[in-house]
């Protein structure tokens, strides 16, 4: 039987039929502002909170603070608390960026590996990520070292990456490979703001809802909603208009 782990995320634990893959790594992809990082911290968050998992998150773009700001700002007002008693460890980008080296951010990150249990991942993001390297075979050998040290470890992750489009690529990079399951995140612009949706495209060894559900991104984190006719109904109870 394969093992679950829950994201605790409001209708994304029912679309994935009880959650990801334990032990598997899920790329999360979107353009800029579709909520990405948010749905990596309420993970890692709701790990310790709901779960008693604890939780690492590799940040290549953020430093601590502004994580944990970010963080406080959509209701996840214990993120300091877990950080400052260690069941969730920030790398920030000052850290990882220090040597301007990957072996000695995964030296780090293994010292810790081996010191402590630790049961989820975030790595936002791979698009960060890659420029460690100078070519596509460097960032080909080590994304599969570094997948397969995660794996090893019983980390189940999920892997943050920059799209420049606001629908998915036809062109299927190396990462997708690499990973056991893809979500993609989706808006568009209207005249009064941007719809947000939810696409679960792929996930290794289960079945799961592959239709595009909306989302929302309000107090407390992102809401995937099943029933698109209670979405748009909240949506214009919520307009201010």
């Amino acid at each position: 039987m394969v093992e679950l782990t829950k994201t605790g995320i409001d209708g994304l634990d029912e679309i994935l039929n009880g959650g990801i893959v334990r032990n598997s790594t899920t790329l999360v992809s979107g353009n800029p502002g579709a909520g990405k990082t948010i749905l990596g911290l309420q993970y890692i968050y709701n790990g310790v909170e709901l779960y008693d998992e604890k939780g690492i998150f590799l940040s290549f773009e953020e430093n601590a603070d502004d994580l944990q700001e970010a963080a406080e700002s959509i209701g996840l007002e214990n993120w300091g608390q877990h950080v400052e008693d260690g069941t969730i460890k920030v790398y920030d980008k000052q850290e990882l960026l220090r040597e301007n080296d990957f072996s000695s951010s995964l030296e780090l990150l293994l010292g810790d590996l081996d010191n402590e249990s630790y049961e989820q991942l975030v790595l936002d993001s791979l698009t960060m990520f890659q420029l460690f390297f100078d070519n596509e075979r460097e960032q080909r050998t080590y994304l599969l070292k570094f997948t397969d040290i995660l794996s090893e470890n019983n980390l189940t992750t999920l892997m943050t990456n920059e799209q420049g489009t606001v629908f998915p690529e036809t062109e299927v990079g190396l990462e997708n490979f690499l990973t056991d399951g893809n979500i993609f995140l989706l808006q568009t612009p209207t005249e009064s703001g941007v719809n947000r949706y939810l696409w679960v495209a792929k996930m290794r060894k289960k079945n799961i809802d592959t239709d595009i559900f909306p989302m929302e991104i309000r107090q407390g984190g992102i809401t995937v909603h099943k029933n698109a006719s209670a979405f748009s109904m909240m949506s214009e109870e919520d307009s201010p208009l």
